[in-house]
């Protein structure tokens, strides 16, 4: 065996007295020495590397040629075929295991058809044969729409059902429910939900006016956009939940918002005379019912008086009927008197009984009235006094 007398790389001289040689034919081929620097040949490179990697590996280099003796250096050995099936062995294994977190799902795919779900853990998907995609179902996703939003080119405008116009700005967030559908069964899953939630959107808001709009129903109209937009996807079998719908914003175009906003405060103005118009409206309402509930009441009051009344004199005419019947002479003494007192009675009255011209006893006395005892104080006080008897 030759010495290994040629530096680390083995080979010895024989390499140089080859090279020399060559030199010297490709002299005589019709290039001369000193032409410029000498390129080295393709295999006499790939010799030094095999020489090289021999003396890393062990072996020993051959300074007769570069070609190898004995086991060493033999590149079918079996030390040479573990290694490279161990290497051969863990890049598979390499590309065939998966750590899967919590908030994430495998999905396998066996020669592009779909084999299953990888639960979170380690995973073992055979590849080449079967490969597998990590999707995060948990993490939230939003797609905002309209209004100038990032990422949106369209310009939020929607048409009222009052014929007006607003400038609406939205954000649906969303994310993955069904990892299978989600990857087979669309393409753009973020232009999917823009698509639906648009459209659900200019629905929503053309069956809808101006007013609630702007004022109390955007809770409501973005829980009715919610419920269109899931119901849409769920008939796709998209595998996306929507979790909610944020209305940021809904305005009048830019254009006519000081217009708009002089037509609100006019609103609002006739709203409030309007309130208390009904309020004082109830307010009078109110009180002509209590009055001609008063009325009623009275009338009925009235009418049950008099004829209770009535009544109590037709008793009463009965009873004196029958004692009338009985003893006519006394009854009619007995209402006689009871009429003149109910009429004199109230009255400064002098009987005189047979005194007068016309009387028999004492045919020469004149009667003295004292008027001024009979009168009234104060219309007495009011006759002027005479200075005669």
């Amino acid at each position: 065996m030759a010495g290994n007398n040629g530096g680390p790389w083995g080979g010895g001289g024989g390499d140089d007295d080859h090279d020399r040689e060559r030199d010297r034919d490709r002299d005589r081929g019709g290039r001369r020495p000193g032409d410029g620097p000498q390129i080295p040949e393709i295999d006499r490179i790939m010799k030094k590397g095999q020489e090289q990697l021999r003396v890393l590996m062990g072996g020993r280099g051959n300074g007769t040629g570069g070609h190898g003796s004995g086991q060493g250096g033999n590149p079918f050995s079996p030390a040479y075929l573990l290694i490279g099936a161990l290497l051969l062995a863990l890049i598979w294994l390499y590309a065939s295991l998966y750590q899967v977190k919590q908030e994430d799902r495998l999905v396998k795919v066996f020669l592009g058809q779909y084999a299953g779900i990888g639960d979170p853990g380690l995973n073992f998907v055979p590849w080449p044969l079967m490969t597998a995609t990590v999707v995060p179902v948990t993490a939230e996703r939003s797609t905002d729409i309209g209004g100038g939003a990032a990422g949106s080119n369209d310009s939020g405008l929607m048409l009222t059902q009052d014929q007006n116009i607003v400038d609406v700005r939205y954000q649906v967030v969303w994310n993955i429910s069904n990892p299978e559908h989600y990857m087979f069964n669309i393409a753009d899953p973020a232009d999917t939900v823009r698509a639906v939630s648009e459209s659900a959107m200019r629905d929503i808001i053309a069956r809808t006016d101006l007013a609630p709009i702007l004022n109390k129903d955007r809770k409501a109209i973005a829980d009715e956009l919610k419920s269109a937009v899931q119901k849409t996807l769920d008939s796709y079998r998209a595998g996306i939940s929507i979790i909610r719908v944020n209305l940021d914003k809904a305005d009048p175009p830019k254009e006519v918002i000081d217009s708009f906003r002089q037509v609100q405060a006019a609103q609002q103005e006739r709203d409030r005379l309007e309130k208390e118009a009904d309020a004082y409206a109830n307010k009078a309402v109110a009180a002509a019912r209590g009055q001609a509930a008063q009325l009623v009441q009275e009338a009925e009051g009235y009418r049950a008086k008099v004829v209770n009344l009535a009544e109590g004199e037709a008793s009463r005419f009965d009873s004196i009927y029958a004692e009338y019947v009985k003893a006519p002479e006394v009854t009619r003494k007995r209402m006689y008197l009871d009429t003149m007192g109910r009429v004199l009675g109230d009255m400064n009255k002098v009987i005189l009984d047979g005194v007068g011209g016309g009387g028999t006893a004492n045919p020469g006395l004149v009667p003295y009235l004292p008027l001024n005892d009979l009168m009234p104080k104060g219309h007495a006080a009011a006759q002027p006094k005479s200075g005669g008897n």
